[in-house]
């Protein structure tokens, strides 16, 4: 099994990539959808029902797959032998910290998009801008911690 592992590294590293890169682009583009869903459709009207339909889609056709295969291929990565040392690689510790956080922020985006599908929304843009940096912090420390290994 860890010889095939070895054998299929590049395409596994290449898939989680992928699959990093549109669930960031999720991440990302979803909290913006929720700034205009807040300030510039009201409630019943035409626009939130096609906001409703825009963020249903995104969180269950991109984000949640997108998710689940940068953990697949991740893993898999993980049980590759030779790409992490676990008593002294330190790095991979904190990198697996920021990924179950940015898993966190998924859940509460997608727990924002049941909300809006329920008329229930309490948040205000402000709320949503802010969130939206949250992301792409967690992306900037992640990528510093697997390229430069400072630990």
């Amino acid at each position: 099994m860890l010889d095939f592992l070895s054998s299929i590294y590049p395409a596994t590293k290449s898939l989680h990539v992928i699959s990093i890169i549109s669930w960031m682009a999720g991440l990302l583009y979803l909290p913006r959808l929720f700034v205009h869903h807040v300030e510039r459709a009201p409630v019943g009207s035409e626009t939130s029902e096609t906001f409703k339909m825009m963020e249903r889609k995104l969180f269950n056709i991109i984000m949640r797959p997108a998710m689940i295969s940068s953990w697949f291929f991740g893993l898999l990565l993980l049980a590759t032998p030779g790409i992490v040392s676990w008593s002294q690689d330190l790095w991979i510790y904190a990198k697996l910290a920021l990924v179950l956080a940015m898993t966190g922020v998924h859940e509460w985006l997608g727990a924002r998009v049941r909300e809006f599908a329920e008329d229930r929304n309490s948040r205000s843009g402000r709320h949503y801008r802010i969130m939206n940096e949250v992301p792409t912090v967690f992306m900037i420390l992640i990528v510093v911690l697997v390229i430069a290994r400072p630990f």
